[in-house]
């Protein structure tokens, strides 16, 4: 039989930013404690949460735990017993530790002989008990950013415990959390239903707190909100602007979300619209509204968490808070006019941005030069653009606009950069530097901007790793993984001739040129940084780890090369004969090479059979199309070439003893011939990192 679960967690306003992850961790932990358990589910867990309550349920649950089988093996038979066939101080002692004779003991076959073996079955208890037990650690255990204790309690939590709801087939779980016992009673909305009400399950809950003003789905209030959004701006013949993450914030706010439009002066819309936008979303969580065109107007949208009584009175108290922010937001702007952005330069002077590392003026001049540095190599025709946008990419920094709103970091520096009147390109890569600024964020569109942006994030890693900060297992304070990741995506993206070695090398000859460091060390530190941040970014791709250090093991410099050659091999995979035979041929000859010296050439002169001149020759007739192959990034074609040389190296190592004794000419020559052989292989991948 199968019972139903609704655990509910009543708190104090939980932060909207906390809401999701721990909803997450919640149900991934309750299914590892229920595994752990023994406790069958042939239902989904499910988890749902508002801004004063975190449910969990779980439609089937087994009402008794599985029976736990114990398996134990014991010593050898011919150990247990003596000749006679008593048994043994061994025998004894096994049959006491699991409180049995040595009669109830049983004897188990195994290849190595036969072995005294107990199995026992203990009876699995009824889930209620085991929930009791497990629901109270499950609610500890769950993870915050920030938790707090209250009272005298010495539990923590992210907010203070009200109340708790735990039913398992309608009845209540006794459980007590923070000297609050678990109940069969639930709260409505705070301020429009706040009365206790008795539920027996979570169908009766979901509906009693929706007529109550809850709406325990998440998704469900995100789509009313979005609803509700469209028809408010609707009647201004206009749209909100859709905001995914303003959109996931506000929903977490609210229990019973309701919209009303408001207005502003329409004089703020001489402020750039990045500020208007920032400073109804940031501060105030409003939504923005443009219109067919997609020019802003002097509307916003704002969420509230009740049915106002006065919709006007409501409109109002939104409409004289956000006045005061745009006040505010415009007088930053008009002082910060009266100054070009490319003046500001100096005040980084005054601004530190590391102790060690110096100020922030001093890493615009680093990163300046090492974008100047990209530039000839990949743009020699933008080096000067990506030398004036480096320049500037961090001088609305110095702004009032920034100091008062960061998040507009880079989009005002694009902002006031066009005021100024430079290049569009230019502008646009003040902004794009900072781009990803996450995971799966989108790249920077133009050069320029990619050019300074990995300029930038590697003096940041080299100057960290310099001053021996580089992250660790359990902390990275500067986001240097972050940093690598995005510079390596921006690498594979645009696929320049740039050599990772050169680059990491040059910004590591600039920032030495201010602070002391191991120059050597911190070259090959940053590279091997870099090269597991690639590994680990190719395997979350999905390619096998085998395949990935096979190709990077031979290949990590030019990182635009190194995803084709791996989705090419990896489609070589596919062709398991193919690539089980090349595999066996390059494992054939990196055995024979190890430990040996390398050699000055193939000398045909000294060939004693028939084999060695025709694998040379067989080498010789796919070595410059595989050459050409790799150069054009054809890896399929050149493994497919590589596949051919399996027959001629099985018989050359049939008809020679390779290192012979009786000639040492002789045998470095065959040495040198599989070196070469080797060389070639390598140009595609190091077959020797596969397992298989």
């Amino acid at each position: 039989m199968a019972a139903e679960l609704l655990l509910e967690i009543g708190t104090e306003e939980i932060p909207s930013g906390y809401l999701d992850d721990a909803l997450d961790a919640m149900r991934s932990l309750a299914g590892a404690f229920f595994k752990e358990n023994r406790i069958e589910s042939s239902g989904d867990l499910r988890v749902f949460g508002t801004p004063r309550r975190m449910v969990l349920t779980a439609a089937a649950l087994e009402e008794k735990q599985e029976d736990a089988v114990q398996e134990v093996t014991g010593p050898p038979k011919k150990a247990a017993f003596d000749p006679e066939g008593n048994p043994t101080k061994a025998a004894l002692g096994f049959a006491a530790k699991h409180g049995l004779s040595v009669d109830q003991l049983q004897i188990l076959n195994t290849p190595k002989g036969e072995y005294l073996y107990v199995r026992r079955t203990t009876p699995g208890r009824p889930t209620m008990e085991v929930l009791a037990e497990v629901l109270p650690k499950l609610i500890a255990d769950l993870p915050w950013p920030k938790s707090m204790r209250w009272g005298n309690q010495s539990f923590s939590f992210v907010r203070p415990i009200h109340w708790v709801v735990a039913l398992f087939g309608g009845k209540v779980i006794p459980i007590e959390i923070a000297g609050i016992a678990s109940g069969n009673t639930t709260r409505g909305h705070r301020f429009m239903a706040p009365e206790a009400v008795a539920v027996d399950g979570f169908r009766d809950f979901a509906e009693k707190l929706e007529a109550r003003y809850v709406l325990i789905d998440g998704a469900r209030r995100a789509e009313k909100i979005r609803d509700a959004a469209k028809i408010a701006a609707e009647a201004l013949e206009a749209s909100p602007i859709t905001d995914p993450d303003l959109l996931a914030t506000v929903s977490n706010m609210v229990e019973y979300p309701s919209v009303i439009c408001g207005s502003f002066d329409p004089a703020y819309l001489a402020i750039p619209s990045p500020v208007l936008i920032s400073a109804m979303k940031k501060h105030q969580k409003y939504f923005a509204v443009q219109d067919g065109a997609g020019k802003l107007m002097p509307h916003f949208i704002a969420v509230n968490n009740t049915i106002a009584r006065s919709e006007e009175v409501v409109r109002k108290g939104h409409e004289r808070v956000l006045r005061a922010r745009l006040s505010d937001a415009s007088f930053f702007f008009q002082e910060d006019r009266k100054k070009p952005l490319e003046a500001r330069l100096d005040d980084l002077k005054g601004v530190i941005y590391q102790a060690q590392l110096g100020t922030s003026y001093a890493k615009v001049q680093r990163f300046s030069r090492l974008s100047e540095f990209l530039a000839r190599q990949s743009a020699p025709d933008k080096t000067d653009q990506v030398k004036l946008a480096a320049g500037l990419s961090k001088c609305d920094l110095v702004t009032g606009m920034v100091t008062e709103f960061p998040d507009l970091q880079g989009i005002m520096g694009t902002e006031y950069a066009r005021l100024d009147g430079h290049p569009e390109d230019v502008c646009l890569a003040i902004r794009e530097h900072y781009l990803p600024t996450r995971a799966g964020e989108e790249l920077p569109s133009t050069e320029i901007g990619a050019l300074v942006g990995i300029a930038d994030r590697m003096d940041t890693i080299v100057g960290f790793f310099a001053i021996g900060s580089e992250p660790t297992g359990a902390a990275d304070p500067f986001a240097l993984r972050r940093h690598a990741l995005a510079v390596l995506r921006i690498l594979e993206e645009r696929d320049w001739d740039i050599s990772l070695t050169d680059f990491i090398t040059e910004s590591v000859a600039l920032l030495a040129e201010e602070i002391p460091c191991d120059r050597q060390r911190t070259v090959i530190r940053v590279k091997d940084f870099f090269r597991e941040r690639y590994k680990q970014m190719m395997l979350r791709s999905e390619y096998s780890s085998d395949l990935v250090e096979a190709v990077i093991s031979v290949e990590f410099d030019h990182i635009g090369h190194i995803r084709p050659r791996c989705d090419q091999l990896q489609e070589f995979l596919k062709e398991f004969g193919e690539f089980e035979s090349l595999l066996r041929t390059f494992k054939r000859v990196t055995n024979i090479l190890k430990n040996q010296e390398p050699s000055s050439g193939v000398d045909p002169s000294l060939f004693r059979e028939p084999c060695e001149a025709a694998l040379l020759q067989a080498y010789q007739d796919v070595k410059g199309e595989i050459e050409a192959f790799t150069k054009e990034k054809r890896y399929a074609a050149a493994l497919n070439l590589m596949a051919g040389l399996r027959g001629p190296v099985d018989v050359f190592f049939e008809g020679v003893e390779i290192l012979t004794k009786e000639n040492e000419a002789v045998k470095n020559n065959r040495v040198a011939l599989l070196q070469e052989l080797s060389l070639l292989f390598l140009k595609v991948a190091d077959f020797s990192k596969f397992s298989v």
